[in-house]
């Protein structure tokens, strides 16, 4: 169970989907995750966290084929963190779920 993450939630947006030299595919997507509690006085409160994916090969395959936008799916994988240069020289920082297995739920 090291480094597992398991989410269950809606695509925010369309799959970006790449094709990448030597057949390689990974497809990228937002995932939304709700959760809901109420406060002392009652008062319901809703929170809405969004989740960055990556998947390689067959799970992109899965990806590219049968999720679009508003789709509420379930993945299991690993949290991963990185970081780049921008085009100004900035340092910028990714935090990512790379899936590993993908569940279709909703339509």
């Amino acid at each position: 169970m090291k480094n597992s993450v398991q989410l269950i939630g809606h695509v925010g947006q369309e799959p970006e989907i790449k094709n990448l030299e030597g057949g390689k595919k990974i497809a990228n997507i937002s995932i939304a995750t709700n959760e809901v509690y109420y406060r002392e006085n009652g008062d319901k409160v809703e929170q809405t966290q969004w989740h960055r994916v990556t998947a390689w090969g067959k799970t992109a395959d899965i990806i590219e084929r049968f999720v679009t936008k508003g789709k509420e799916i379930g993945i299991e994988g690993k949290l991963t963190h990185r970081s780049y240069d921008d085009k100004d020289g900035n340092k910028r920082y990714i935090t990512e779920v790379i899936a590993n297995e993908i569940l279709l739920i909703g339509k």
